[in-house]
């Protein structure tokens, strides 16, 4: 059989003039206006939408469960087989003799910001501590909830919410988007990571729609760890002092406080977008990444360390014994009070963070591609899925273990597990520090937490742009950027004051499922083209872009 050189032009038609130069109008148009839509039905009539989105998510999670969990598992496995095979391992994401733009340490700074910093100060606490009380060890009675046995099992769950697959859903779109973009010339957006199935078809309304369904997800999926990350930002801004106005009589942020605690993290953020890759993002990333190693230490000062580390010992070698066997399981309600609660239980931790990851993964995706050009497949896989995965393993177990550790010895009784997932950190460093050092210590988590969200959401504001103008790196379009900037704002403020993180949770869900077909469809073009690219290095047929 001859082999032909693979596809290395994928025209996207982009406008020359206007307020669109530059931009695929047939992508950033139809986004606006279905991003636009969701913000005026969930102001306008938010009774109206939280009931159809409850009903639509709902049906989702009961209909797709089973395929969640399987596509993630796919994912998990390419890419950890990619990297381990000699042949592929070795492949440079780009051209034999590209460098990477950025050190370890930035690279490695502006991933672990973008993929999953917000979402480490909330949930390194309060997942742990969900889990000690009550996971499917509990439900089946193989351990107690809230008992020193329990504590294992507790990370064991906590880490397949945070650990390799969650990664590998990020790492999947990355590499996929890294190998047709830096190896093949293709664009940089998502419709290139399915050529070698559709080819030059994917320079019409098949790649349009494919586009606009990731600048979607994204929108959503960045809501959801922004909400989380509001809600947490208001907290600490309450527990520094500044008034009782942002936190209404339920002890949730109040409508102001989630105003203005937007205006500033949008705001900051429009401007960090506006300076690009290289400048604000990179900057703030390697701030935050400082700021995380400096409160990290503190725990391992001040906190229940010797727990922790017990903890991480235990916890992950029962992860990874217990891995293949979690990356399958699917429980279906039954009628039995235990297969019911089994389901329950899944369909509102697993299944929701699978369609969380996954609609996550077209922003980070794309960003891990723009700053990962010039590496090989196994540094990328090791510094996109087992090093982060790694450092997210240790917040955890110090972290949550000093929570759990508190809790265990009767010092905290029930003031960290009565307190809201956005709250618990905060509690957890008055019970250890007096007032003063606690209010500093709280000070910087602000500080922190700003970064991480001001990174996020600009990093976001800029992959959306990218898609929207064809792949194109470094689109001009000021306008844009400030119109997304305002767009997530709404979407998150919008959403929080209507229903909740119930309301962005519900919509995220919905948003991710049309992506997991497309990421699932990213595999099949991956291996092929893999597969293919072998067959054309050992025939002498040209596998990679040369530029003229």
């Amino acid at each position: 059989m001859a082999y032909k050189p693979p596809l290395m032009d994928l025209h996207i038609a982009t406008t020359r003039r206007g307020f669109y130069s530059g931009f695929t109008r047939s992508v950033a148009i139809p986004s606006k206006i279905l991003v636009s839509a969701l913000i005026v039905w969930a102001i306008t009539v938010p009774e109206n939408a939280a009931s159809v989105l409850n009903a639509l998510n709902g049906a989702m999670l009961s209909s797709f469960a089973s395929w969640y969990i399987w596509v993630v598992a796919l994912f998990l496995l390419l890419c950890i087989g990619l990297a381990l095979v000699p042949s592929t391992g070795r492949l440079v994401l780009g051209l034999p003799d590209d460098k990477p733009e950025f050190s370890r340490f930035s690279w490695f700074s502006m991933m672990f910001g973008a993929g999953i910093g917000i979402g480490m100060l909330t949930f390194a606490t309060a997942e742990p501590m969900y889990h000690f009380a009550n996971n499917p060890n509990v439900i089946t009675g193989e351990t107690t909830g809230s008992a020193s046995s329990n504590v294992t099992s507790a990370y064991v769950w906590s880490f397949l919410h945070w650990g390799f697959s969650a990664w590998a859903c990020y790492a999947l779109v990355g590499l996929s988007l890294a190998y047709f973009s830096y190896r093949r010339g293709l664009p940089l957006t998502v419709r290139s990571g399915l050529t070698p199935l559709f080819g030059k078809h994917l320079s019409g309304i098949g790649g349009h729609v494919v586009d606009i369904v990731a600048v979607v997800a994204t929108i959503l999926g960045v809501a959801q760890t922004l909400g989380f990350g509001v809600e947490q930002f208001v907290a600490g801004l309450s527990r520094i002092g500044f008034g009782d106005w942002i936190i209404s009589e339920n002890g949730k942020p109040s409508a102001m406080g989630i105003v203005v605690a937007l205006i500033v993290i949008l705001g900051a953020s429009t401007l960090s977008a506006l300076s690009g890759v290289g400048k604000g993002i990179k900057w703030l990333s390697n701030l935050n990444m400082g700021l995380s190693f400096f409160l990290l230490a503190f725990f391992i000062l001040f906190g229940s360390t010797f727990f922790g580390l017990g903890s991480l010992v235990s916890g992950l070698s029962a992860y990874l014994v217990e891995l293949p066997r979690m990356l399958f399981t699917v429980w279906h309600a039954d009628g039995t009070e235990t297969g019911d609660a089994l389901a329950a239980w899944q369909g509102g931790w697993s299944v929701f963070y699978w369609a969380w990851w996954i609609a996550f993964a077209p922003f980070v995706g794309v960003f891990l591609a723009r700053i990962s050009r010039g590496r090989s497949i196994r540094e990328y896989v090791l510094g996109a899925i087992v090093i982060p995965s790694l450092m997210c393993f240790v917040w955890f177990t110090i972290v949550g273990g000093t929570a759990i550790d508190l809790t265990l010895n009767a010092t905290a009784g029930d003031a960290i597990s009565g307190a809201g997932q956005e709250s618990q950190l905060f509690v957890m460093l008055d019970l250890i520090l007096a007032d003063g050092l606690a209010w500093g210590m709280a000070a910087i988590v602000v500080v922190l937490l700003l970064t991480y969200l001001v990174t996020t959401a600009d990093s976001a504001i800029l992959i959306v742009n990218t898609i929207n103008a064809a792949g194109e790196e470094n689109p001009k379009g000021r306008a844009h950027i400030v119109f997304w900037g305002v767009a997530l704002s709404l979407v998150v403020g919008g959403l929080l004051l209507v229903g909740g993180l119930n309301a962005i949770k519900t919509a995220m869900v919905i948003g991710a499922l049309p992506f997991s077909f497309v990421m699932f469809l990213m595999c099949i073009a991956l291996i092929k083209a893999v597969i293919r690219d072998a067959i054309r290095d050992k025939n002498g047929v040209q596998s990679f872009y040369v530029a003229e």
